[in-house]
């Protein structure tokens, strides 16, 4: 199927189409990295998925390729320890990184992760954005600050994504949505759209679906 064009908050339905079927495509698991020699090399698109402890990277992946279990989720922050990557319908590749901030693991681990996250996205010639995501209810922390600040100066392009939308009232998202805006305005490398999703509910999933789909690799000719 040939990718749409999509406006990122208000897509045709050509490409909703298009994201829905990418993200139903197969995906499989390539690799689980500890080190930067493991890592795949690079070919396809690729989408990292970034955050801080518990934000919802898993559940967000999981609602996005509609599985229950493509990365596992846990109410234990610092559970993800690996850099794993996945293949989609041989269009993309999706990269779950381990959460940055509070983690259930020795500093030298923690250390050795940040350390490694950071080569890697610094040094990805395949990497098209960085997905940081961020916890709705609040909002943008201290400690998102040194990962936006490293990816602007490596010019890496990366998207915020607000999550668990389903937990906030109107006026609270309403405020949420401004403040993040105005983050996003003061980094050079942020892209300017932001996505509200909620993994519970589906809220702005098919939407967000349509966006990435949008920088997968094209259908072969032929």
């Amino acid at each position: 199927m040939k990718a749409a064009e999509c406006d990122e908050h208000d897509p045709e339905p050509a490409a909703l189409e298009f994201g829905r079927w990418l993200f139903a495509q197969d995906c499989v698991f390539v690799n689980g990295s500890t080190r930067l020699e493991t890592i795949p090399e690079a070919g396809l698109p690729e989408l990292a998925f970034a955050g801080r402890s518990n934000v919802g990277k898993s559940s967000l992946l999981n609602a996005l390729t509609g599985r229950t279990a493509l990365a596992r989720t846990s109410n234990t922050p610092g559970r993800t320890q690996q850099l794993n990557f996945f293949t989609l319908g041989r269009r993309l590749s999706l990269v779950d990184l381990p959460g940055y901030g509070y983690a259930e693991a020795p500093k030298s681990e923690i250390a050795r992760w940040t350390e490694l996250v950071n080569r890697y996205l610094q040094g990805r010639p395949s990497l098209r954005r960085v997905l940081l995501l961020i916890d709705g209810r609040h909002g943008v922390k201290s400690t998102d600050e040194p990962v936006m600040k490293m990816l602007d100066a490596a010019a890496v392009s990366y998207q915020l994504v607000l999550t668990k939308a389903d937990k906030l009232g109107p006026n609270v998202r309403a405020a949420r949505i401004d403040e993040t805006r105005a983050v996003i305005a003061r980094h050079v490398a942020a892209y300017p759209v932001l996505h509200v999703t909620s993994a519970e509910t589906g809220a702005g999933v098919p939407v967000l679906r349509a966006a990435l789909a949008a920088l997968a690799e094209p259908a072969p000719v032929g």
